[in-house]
């Protein structure tokens, strides 16, 4: 028993974000950028709220998948930029689409979330055999919390949203991995800012985020930090080891594989990541050119992007693997 996927949908924002316009606020150009990361150009959203781009994607899936989104028993959203602390983005979904009947909710495990998302959709359905589909989403506005002063990390990020409707199915290839290290959580991070609240005692904050902020100006303010080498090193094992985990749980080689869709982080991560799995590059679905790192959504805008392009044909083997903040790591080896 495993997971069948009936449609998927994606939604990119208008602003365009070329290599080039960096020039304008930070020492960079075209060339440094695409050598080393394989990035021509990143959308950004020029007003849309995150819950908009998701519930765009989401309608998409669901017409994809030709169903009554009224039949559709769990909505889980991935983001790590929601517009509100609450509602969930999910709830806000469920209201754009007419899934009246989902119970919702958001889940947080950065890049890999979706991963995550989709098998926790699949558990769901199991268990839950009144609810005949899940929606699974994906909606990510990293031009909230990227530090466009930092020219080795803004280069990165986008925005976007993708989804997917799935349903459980008999005699479909399914088998999962997800995992964890968050000894690693502080190579990876974007902080709120501590409430305005006349309680905070500043110095007692600022012993407590020691670990997260060496410098002390930086403990109040957003805005995304990382260690690309020690997330280079982490992704690059990570992704492998999760991918060899789904595929021993049922005694599958992933050489059977016919496409791996991973996070869209680096191309040399991608790179990496493929020759560990004894892998040619040409299984890889790769569309970071055009968008770029967009967290939990790299993965299902590239299957969507993958599917409509016919790049991914039913009935091919595929995994969806990924890692990210937290650091977090998973995959999933399914029969589209």
């Amino acid at each position: 028993m495993g997971l069948h996927i009936l449609g998927t949908g994606s939604y990119m924002p208008e602003g365009v974000l070329a290599n080039d316009d960096f020039k304008r606020f930070i020492e960079t150009n075209d060339e440094w950028i695409r050598t080393r990361t394989g990035i021509s150009e990143r959308r950004v959203a020029t007003g849309e709220p995150t819950w908009y781009m998701g519930a765009q994607a989401a309608k998409n899936a669901i017409e994809a998948a030709g169903i009554d989104p009224a039949e559709i028993g769990l909505i889980i959203d991935t983001t790590i930029t929601q517009d509100y602390c609450t509602p969930s983005m999910s709830c806000i979904v469920q209201r754009e689409t007419g899934a009246v009947n989902a119970a919702c909710f958001d889940l947080n495990a950065a890049c890999s979330g979706f991963v995550y998302a989709m098998d926790m959709a699949h558990r769901f359905l199991k268990t839950e055999p009144s609810s005949k589909y899940a929606l699974v989403l994906a909606n990510e506005q990293l031009s909230r919390i990227t530090n466009y002063e930092d020219r080795t990390s803004c280069i990165l990020f986008g925005d976007g949203a993708a989804a997917a409707v799935v349903e459980y199915k008999e005699g479909v290839l399914y088998s999962s991995h997800l995992g964890a290290d968050g000894t690693g959580a502080k190579f990876l991070f974007a902080k709120s800012a501590l409430p305005a609240s006349p309680f905070i005692d500043r110095e007692k904050a600022d012993r407590q985020w020691h670990d997260f902020d060496a410098a002390p100006e930086g403990r109040y303010a957003h805005g995304m930090k990382q260690d690309g080498k020690e997330v280079y090193r982490f992704a690059t094992q990570a992704m492998p080891k999760a991918a060899q985990a789904a595929a021993e749980k049922i005694g599958f080689d992933l050489s059977d594989l016919d496409k791996i869709v991973p996070h869209q982080a680096n191309i040399r991560i991608i790179e990496t990541a493929m020759k560990n799995m004894k892998l040619p590059m040409e299984k890889a679905v790769v569309n970071i050119a055009h968008h770029g790192n967009t967290s939990s959504a790299s993965i299902p805008i590239a299957l969507d992007e993958g599917i409509r392009s016919g790049e991914i044909k039913r009935g091919d083997k595929i995994c969806l693997v990924g890692f990210g903040a937290g650091l977090t790591y998973a995959a999933i080896i399914m029969e589209y």
